[in-house]
């Protein structure tokens, strides 16, 4: 190969990658793009963590759930609530345990109710017994009531969704608490 054929493919090349930068430049001009406040498709279920939490700030603690909204908790849209959870637990006496334990009977009982499920050592180190109200605190956000926590879901922000999960839970129990003394 001459030396002219080589500048031919040196200028060649040199072209090409000036002609992309400069369209680059061009394009980056042109184009401002802007970033949304809030998602456009929002993903139920999918609640974005608060600022401050990823800040590196203390956790939003929920406000404990009031008398109330106990007292409207409605077991039937609990029920449908729960339908998110279970793709992971199971509701039934007796049911076989999912990627989360079977939830029967969890209410007033302990933390690591179900023997045969692996609980993450987080949980097996909380101790304690799952009181309604506590119940709420964790399905509020598991991941900032108990880091460590092998539970990957985002959270029921609203009091009254939590409550109507709680009813239906204290519906799958043999031995149901009262809600309205909580």
């Amino acid at each position: 190969m001459s030396s002219f054929e080589f500048n031919k493919l040196a200028a060649s090349l040199l072209v090409a990658l000036i002609v992309a930068m400069v369209t680059g430049l061009v394009a980056e001009g042109l184009v401002h793009p802007k970033h949304l406040e809030t998602a456009a498709y929002p993903i139920a279920g999918g609640e974005a963590a608060p600022a401050a939490a990823s800040a590196g700030a203390a956790p939003e603690k929920p406000a404990p759930i009031p008398a109330e909204i106990w007292a409207k908790a409605d077991p039937v849209k609990g029920a449908d609530i729960a339908k998110k959870c279970a793709a992971c637990h199971n509701f039934d006496k007796g049911g076989a345990n999912k990627v989360g334990p079977n939830l029967y009977g969890v209410l007033n009982g302990p933390r690591d109710h179900e023997p045969s499920f692996q609980y993450s050592d987080a949980m097996k180190k909380l101790g304690g017994t799952w009181a309604p109200q506590e119940v709420a605190a964790f399905i509020f956000n598991p991941k900032a009531y108990l880091a460590g926590t092998k539970m990957g879901f985002a959270g029921l922000p609203k009091p009254e969704d939590r409550a109507d999960v709680i009813a239906f839970l204290n519906k799958q129990s043999d031995s149901p608490v009262d809600l309205t003394k909580e």
